[in-house]
């Protein structure tokens, strides 16, 4: 369910995604203002999704369920880190970054995109650690 009166937004989770992002993860659109947007991304239980690069955005993500790990790579920094229920990280822009599902349950994650998504040409592939399954 989703309503706008004047200048506020209200929207409910809906029970199916709207759109399947460039990594694979299923996408659950949230509010969004003229500078930010959010969404609830879900990775399917034993799902590895295809690694890639956002061009002009950065994003926050918050886990809310599940176990996996998250990997991102910034120049010749990279790191790999164990991601769940309480874990935020942040994917700054030009980040390659990769996320997998290491368990029986759906990974799930909002994220929060500054600036709001530009659109399909965003996400470029990138080479991560894991073969994508998604």
């Amino acid at each position: 369910m989703h309503s706008k009166t004047g200048h506020f937004e209200t929207r409910w989770v809906p029970d199916d995604h709207d759109a399947i992002a460039p990594d694979g993860s299923q996408v659950r659109l949230l509010c969004g203002l003229s500078r930010g947007g959010m969404a609830l991304f879900t990775l399917p239980a034993n799902a590895v999704a295809k690694a890639v690069v956002h061009r002009t955005v950065e994003e926050i993500w918050y886990f809310a369920s599940g176990r996996g790990r998250m990997w991102r790579r910034q120049g010749e920094h990279q790191d790999i880190v164990e991601v769940g229920p309480g874990v935020s990280i942040s994917i700054p822009v030009g980040t390659h970054f990769q996320f997998r599902c290491d368990g029986a349950e759906p990974l799930v994650a909002v994220g929060v995109t500054m600036p709001p998504w530009p659109g399909a040409d965003e996400a470029q592939p990138a080479v991560g650690p894991w073969e994508p399954t998604v």
